[in-house]
């Protein structure tokens, strides 16, 4: 059995189709053939039926295909030690981030790093934080960085760390009545229209539980917009569109333009009389058993020591 016959069987499995597989590893569907029927051949059993011009992948199947998974990511992490081998010269670093951090907090950091380690090659992929969690329990990222609270499913999976912090600020833009406002009650929360992130965002968890921790059921809010990413929530209140809680690190320069104004939210329901603050740590994840290289360490210990 070779590296190269489960690269093309999990090919197979995947896309269910010869030619398709041959297409995606860029080789003949001959040549693909050839390397399922020597491996069933070898092992007497069948890894695929057969089904007119269909395939379905059999028992076998699925078991090599779940063993092949795991021998090539481990043959990928050996090639990727070996590399680092060379005083941490060249070799790549896989990084997941949430939308907000991955945009306005993690550039300066990469940065940082990439004078230090200039031959280092960062993979930075961008999604929202519970995909960002899951990812790094299925070892997509060596590290992911992400604001907001760590998705059940895979909490037992990931080690986390605060590596820094963020405030969520409800802004409104111009032409919005509370512009010119020094503070409101948290009752008036109910008499404005809302743009929210979606139910996986960092942002939106924080914001969300802020509320429920004064007493507050997020779903009575009037939510007139969901969108997917904090740059489309920024944009719809800049143009008029209801309030938002949105992080104070992609906002700065809207506040200084004056495009848009935070507005204090003083808890005037639980006899507080306090300022409504919301900040959120950002939080470092990484696989409690998964190897981990010496250049995720590297940039772990970059990240400790900017705190």
């Amino acid at each position: 059995m070779t590296l190269d016959q489960l690269r093309i069987f999990l090919a197979v499995a995947e896309h269910l189709h010869f030619t398709r597989a041959a297409e995606v590893l860029y080789i003949t569907q001959p040549a693909v053939s050839a390397a399922i029927q020597s491996l069933e051949t070898e092992y007497g059993v069948r890894l695929f039926d057969r089904i007119g011009r269909h395939i379905e992948i059999t028992e076998a199947g699925k078991l090599l295909q779940l063993e092949a998974k795991k021998i090539l990511e481990q043959v990928a992490l050996t090639e990727r030690g070996l590399r680092e081998l060379n005083n941490l010269q060249r070799g790549q670093l896989k990084l997941g981030a949430s939308l907000t951090i991955g945009n306005y907090w993690l550039p300066e950091k990469i940065s940082q790093f990439k004078r230090l380690y200039p031959g280092i090659f960062v993979n930075c992929a961008l999604a929202n934080a519970d995909d960002i969690c899951e990812g790094t329990a299925l070892g997509l990222f060596d590290i992911g960085l992400m604001a907001g609270e760590v998705k059940p499913s895979v909490k037992k999976s990931l080690d986390k760390e605060v590596v820094g912090s963020d405030r969520l600020q409800i802004v409104v833009g111009k032409s919005h009545p509370w512009f010119e406002s020094k503070g409101i009650s948290l009752t008036e929360l109910f008499a404005t229209d809302w743009v929210m992130r979606e139910s996986g965002s960092g942002t939106q968890q924080m914001f969300e539980q802020a509320l429920k921790n004064r007493n507050i059921d997020p779903s009575e809010l009037q939510v007139i917009l969901v969108l997917t990413s904090s740059e489309m929530v920024k944009a719809a209140v800049e143009n008029g569109v209801g309030a938002a809680a949105i992080p104070e690190l992609m906002i700065k320069k809207e506040l200084q333009l004056g495009t848009l104004r935070s507005i204090p939210i003083i808890d005037n329901v639980n006899n507080l009389n306090q300022k409504l603050d919301i900040v959120r740590p950002i939080l470092k994840l990484k696989h409690q058993q998964r190897f981990q290289t010496r250049l995720a360490k590297a940039f772990e210990e970059m990240l400790i020591a900017l705190i």
